[in-house]
């Protein structure tokens, strides 16, 4: 096993180092901890002073849905679990996840079970992923819940692609928009400027305005540069903190169209999650803390809280979660006669399969009714800098012909 340096301060506040052999840099920090050290440094020996790696080491979503299910397989199949995560690791192209393979495997060789080996690396497989393992070994059917995780992560690759490929294309055509009408303020405005000066003809307002933005562009265009990175930053800023987060989470399913479409896709994935989770055996109390916290919606998070709250107070899961008004009265009504019939998971998986498909149809219907307002926008600021631009000469014109 690698050697590794570390450096910390312990319970006390005193600082302590030195060196322990590990399998990987993650479960030395987790045994630090225990130890109530609180490691401020941990490196490799001999890889100190190693350069930078550049490029993307984050394990995508769609590897560790093929991951999933190659695994499924090959437990199916009755190969030993290390055995399987050896092969995995072997012909993992990301080196990153390749390295936490390695260390799952590792660990589970130490005699812990899979899903506390996958819990040390909580960035790549979250609680729901860990949970549901958890209760596949404990029901002696792994090999089928990791076709049910395959089969989910697979899902949501699914509904988060269909959702960028419908927003990449206004998005693009909004951005080429601003720096075509940018290039224009900067390089082909001051042109007519200077020649209406030579001139020393009255201009008309629009022309006038047309000349002020362009002024503006030409002497603070690193201000609106500044102003859109300040943008960026504040609203991750705002998002760190709870409050903020669920404010602006608040405004944009509040918002007349995109609000709709998020709403379904925080529908779609509850649905899923809980579906899942449910139906590999997890409690209903901490399959609703689990799709809580990977909601990706803090007002969706708050309400799935207090709907577990209801539940553990001895309330049907119903009535909370049409107080919390989050949820449409159908998916609603569905969920209640699913808990009336002791089917809860597969009417869950029926509502998920149905507004993914209204996601689907809900990104077309936005990119249509958007594609001719984006249009429209770009046709009146670009024709409006020219028409304004065109306007001083068009009047000298019918000057010279009277």
């Amino acid at each position: 096993m690698p050697v590794f340096t570390f450096s910390g301060k312990n319970a006390s506040g005193e600082k302590v180092s030195g060196e322990r052999t590990a399998p990987n840099k993650q479960v030395l920090t987790n045994q630090l901890r225990r130890e109530r050290i609180t490691p401020a440094a941990v490196r490799e020996k001999g890889k100190e002073f190693a350069l930078p790696t550049f490029g993307s080491t984050k394990v995508k979503t769609k590897d560790i849905a093929i991951f999933f299910r190659q695994f499924s397989v090959m437990i199916d199949a009755g190969l030993p679990l290390v055995q399987c995560l050896e092969i995995l690791a072997a012909n993992q192209e990301n080196p990153s996840f390749q390295k936490t393979l390695t260390g799952v495997r590792t660990t589970v060789e130490g005699g812990a079970t899979l899903a506390n080996a996958m819990k040390q690396f909580p960035k790549v497989f979250d609680d729901l992923s860990t949970n549901m393992i958890e209760a596949g070994e404990t029901g002696g059917i792994l090999d089928i819940i990791l076709q049910r995780l395959a089969l989910y992560v697979e899902k949501a690759v699914k509904l988060r692609a269909a959702v960028k490929s419908a927003l990449i294309y206004p998005v693009s055509v909004v951005s080429l928009a601003f720096l075509i009408v940018g290039a224009l303020l900067k390089w082909v405005v001051p042109i007519f400027s200077n020649l209406f000066t030579g001139l020393g003809v009255a201009l008309p307002l629009p022309t006038r305005i047309t000349m002020g933005l362009s002024a503006f562009v030409g002497h603070f265009w690193w201000f609106v540069i500044v102003g859109i990175v300040g943008l960026i930053f504040g609203i991750r800023q705002v998002r760190k903190d709870p409050k903020g987060r669920y404010a602006l989470d608040y405004l944009l399913l509040k918002t007349p169209v995109i609000g709709l479409l998020l709403r379904k896709i925080a529908v779609a994935r509850f649905t899923r999650t809980l579906g899942t989770l449910i139906t590999s055996g997890v409690p209903i109390l901490e399959g609703l803390s689990i799709t809580a916290k990977t909601s990706g919606n803090a007002v969706l998070e708050e309400a799935l809280m207090k709907v577990r709250k209801a539940i553990e107070e001895g309330r049907t899961i119903v009535d909370p979660l049409r107080e919390s008004g989050v949820f449409p009265n159908m998916v609603v009504q569905m969920i209640g006669v699913g808990e009336a019939t002791g089917a809860m998971d597969a009417m869950l998986q029926k509502i998920a399969d149905f507004y993914e498909e209204e996601v689907d149809s809900a990104t077309k219907d936005m990119l249509a009714m958007l594609e001719p307002i984006i249009i429209g926008l770009l046709g009146i600021m670009i024709g409006g800098i020219v028409i304004s631009l065109y306007m001083p000469l068009f009047s000298m014109i019918a000057k010279l012909a009277g």
